[in-house]
């Protein structure tokens, strides 16, 4: 998958010193509402945050329908037995909204993987499959999830991003202040993390030179006697538009 990693990030590679995320918050049964905006506030698409516990597996979907059609399905399975653990990853995007459309599996307990994609331009199709090493800590699909039980301090965890091989990089997660939210009339705080991915010399100079230099990413997380995530922003292809994610809710039809 060219262009299709997940939330922006490619031509990376970093090390493989796995450190995961040890489990503050214990999750469960989740039904939330997203709304997809970009730059200038306009809704481009509405979504549904889905998850379910199976045993010790939770199971746990993100799905946007775009205005004009396009579709982003994203699923992972995890454990958090003391830690988060992602096992299965899966993605599924296509239409106008993007560059191609892009089927992408990966197991993390094998490191097997396999991708289809098919540029909308001139409709070439190419797939791949194999196996990666990687580390405790790949979070693919949970970056949402584990960010309300970051340490104070932050932490690095890693990512695999396909480019069009896979490659297992790491983002650095940094807290960057504190912003006010307001839900009517009760005003709360919520920690701004700013996600960089960490790139060697050698690929900075790559990726300038090939225009696919990925942003920081942003989460924001309302950080009270329980946390809660606030929003994302950031592209969820290099390149591509700066979209963000924020949590709505439903209201009655009148």
């Amino acid at each position: 998958m060219r262009k299709a990693a997940v939330l922006a990030i490619v031509l990376l590679s970093g090390s493989l010193l796995a450190a995961p995320i040890p489990v503050k918050f214990v999750e469960g049964l989740t039904r939330g509402y997203l709304v997809l905006r970009d730059v200038q506030g306009r809704i481009l698409a509405h979504g549904d945050l889905l998850q379910v516990v199976h045993g010790d597996q939770v199971e746990k979907q993100m799905v946007f329908r775009f205005n004009d059609g396009s579709l982003y399905d994203e699923r992972v399975t995890y454990t958090e037995k003391g830690v988060f653990r992602l096992e299965t990853y899966r993605l599924t995007q296509r239409g106008p909204a993007f560059t191609e459309d892009a089927e992408l599996e990966l197991d993390a307990s094998t490191g097997a993987y396999r991708m289809k994609t098919r540029e909308r331009k001139d409709g070439k199709e190419k797939s791949k499959d194999g196996k990666v090493d990687l580390p405790d800590d790949v979070y693919n699909g949970l970056l949402m999830t584990i960010v309300k039980d970051l340490p104070k301090g932050g932490a690095t965890v890693h990512f695999v991003a396909f480019s069009p091989d896979p490659r297992v990089i790491e983002l650095e997660f940094v807290r960057s202040g504190e912003h006010k939210i307001v839900v009517g009339d009760l005003e709360q705080t919520a920690v701004h993390y700013t996600i960089k991915p960490k790139l060697g010399f050698w690929l900075k100079v790559a990726a300038t030179l090939l225009d696919r230099k990925p942003e920081d990413l942003h989460a924001w997380v309302a950080m009270d006697h329980v946390p809660a995530f606030v929003g994302f922003e950031g592209a969820f292809n290099t390149p591509g538009p700066t979209w963000r994610i924020e949590v709505v809710s439903p209201q009655l039809a009148r």
